[in-house]
């Protein structure tokens, strides 16, 4: 990589990292210039997070060399690297739920506002807050609690406290997961600025084109290894993929044309107030349907009315042309339905439990005997077939679900609603936050499941997805259903014309 070590403000070498004989890392090699964006990516698993972590002191590092700011360094904490300089935005929500904007951004400082009597001069905290915001030209309520905040006001919060550190180097990990096009662009603002002025950002993030448009140069882990670094500007999409996985993957699923069956599933005059409003679709069987539109437009809201998580206010639900009622989500799963949710780690795995205990949950009564007793035998044999076929991979069935990467982590609570035998089955962002390799595994996976007959709706950001996975996709504006056209009609122009005019 060979960079004047003047350039560098931060130089990682000969990295190696192994967790009960796994070897994490191998040898791995990260540089960073004084204020460039760089961007650090690979397959979940590759070693990405083991890395940053090792540079803030979660993990000690088996071997190897690193240089912060011209001296050789050595962490054991985060607060430690924090107070060197180094700020990380983790992709999991780390704010306190029941406290304010304020309180998150300056917690662990309050000594920089109390007053002569020791108490927290609280209209001081708010004006430096309310003033941090206004500079990054990012609009949150700072009185708000961050329970009240949706997911991506909660990661711009996140951004704020990063930056109210004034850090040298600042890590972020997915930070536009659950950000609009709008708000990505607020970001990337900030993070243009930052830049500017000096700091580095180490930049983690699945999304290609985002790296295209706001980082300099690019680092690709693989297996724990070192594969390559380079300017954005020498390497196609097409290059990162390859480099990534390490053997050709399509961007985009090439979907076969099928002809749906009989219809499933309909929704007739869904209401939820202040949230959707006469919502009406139905999906066949063998049919994937998608659901596209801005940030905020109301498509999880929609799958949320449904599906019994919250309460609607009118409408009825037709399967297989006969009226359901669904009150709660296990109303939904008695009636053959199943939801993966867009929150992945809030909503999706149960985070103290283990991988075979999140997979087979949904199935536990069915793992005991007659009278009620658990046995282990049948839950191994539930679980050991369903995460094949998926190819989920895992070290020990009895590992906690944290360990395994996101894009498995994914399979696991798909898995877990396969488990049910859903004649419907929700997916709301279920590509969020996974690398391009478990993308393609995923694609593949909804496009089996429809050829057997699952009706599946879709929600998606990402454009390309929709269209290479669905039949049929409907925009969602405002909270209604304003347009709907077969696959061979849709366009990205066509379908964002009347997401924005909606």
């Amino acid at each position: 990589m060979g960079l004047n070590m003047d350039d560098l403000i931060l130089k990682m070498s000969g990295i190696s990292k192994s967790f009960a004989g796994l070897q994490a890392l191998d040898n791995a090699q990260f540089e960073l210039r004084r204020g460039e964006v760089h961007a650090l990516i690979g397959e979940n698993g590759a070693g990405k997070s083991t890395l940053m972590k090792i540079l803030l002191g979660i993990y000690r590092r088996d071997s190897g060399e690193i240089i912060y700011d011209g001296k050789a360094v050595n962490y054991t904490s985060p607060i430690a690297a924090l107070r060197a300089g180094i700020s990380m935005i983790h992709q999991e929500i780390s704010l306190v739920p029941e406290m304010d904007v304020a309180e998150n951004v300056w917690m662990g400082r309050e000594e920089h506002y109390l007053t002569a009597k020791l108490f927290i001069n609280l209209k001081k905290r708010y004006t430096a807050t309310a003033d941090l915001l206004k500079q990054m030209n990012i609009k949150l309520d700072v009185y708000k609690k961050i329970k009240d905040l949706s997911i991506a006001q909660m990661q711009l919060a996140e951004l704020v406290r990063a930056v109210s550190y004034n850090p040298s180097v600042i890590i972020m990990d997915e930070p536009t997961s659950a950000l609009s096009d709008s708000e990505i662009e607020v970001l990337f603002t900030v993070v243009r600025d930052l830049a500017k002025k000096g700091v580095s950002i180490i930049f983690i993030s699945h999304k290609l084109e985002e790296i295209f448009s706001i980082c300099d140069r690019v680092t690709i882990l693989r297996d724990g290894h070192w594969i390559k670094t380079t300017n954005c500007s020498e390497v196609t999409k097409s290059d990162l993929i390859n480099l990534i996985v390490g053997r050709k993957v399509d961007v985009l699923f090439d979907k076969e044309e099928t002809a749906p069956g009989e219809v499933i599933f309909e929704v007739q005059n869904l209401s939820r107030e202040g949230v959707c409003q006469n919502i009406n679709f139905k999906v066949r069987q063998g049919e994937v349907l998608g659901f596209c539109g801005l940030m905020g437009a109301g498509r999880t809201e929609i799958l949320r009315a449904i599906f019994g998580i919250d309460k609607k206010t009118s409408g009825t639900l037709l399967l297989n042309g006969k009226p359901i009622f669904i009150n709660t989500p296990k109303d939904a799963v008695r009636q053959g339905i199943g939801m993966v949710t867009e929150d992945r780690l809030r909503l999706g795995v149960i985070q103290p439990f283990t991988v075979i205990e999140n997979t087979t949950i949904s199935v536990f009564g069915s793992i005991c005997n007659k009278i009620g007793i658990f046995l282990q035998k049948n839950e191994l044999n539930v679980f050991k077939p369903i995460t094949t076929n998926l190819s989920v991979k895992y070290k020990s069935p009895h590992v906690l679900i944290g360990q395994l990467s996101g894009g498995n982590q994914q399979k696991v609570v798909i898995g877990r609603w396969l488990l049910t035998e859903p004649q419907v089955l929700f997916l709301d962002e279920p590509t969020r936050g996974i690398d391009v390799g478990s993308k393609d595994e995923i694609y593949r996976l909804i496009d089996t499941l429809a050829k057997q007959g699952m009706a599946i709706v879709l929600v998606s950001s990402e454009l390309p997805e929709l269209l290479s996975l669905c039949d049929r996709i409907a925009v969602v504006a405002g909270g209604e259903l304003v347009f709907e056209c077969s696959r061979k009609e849709a366009t990205q122009e066509l379908l964002m014309s009347h997401a924005f005019i909606g």
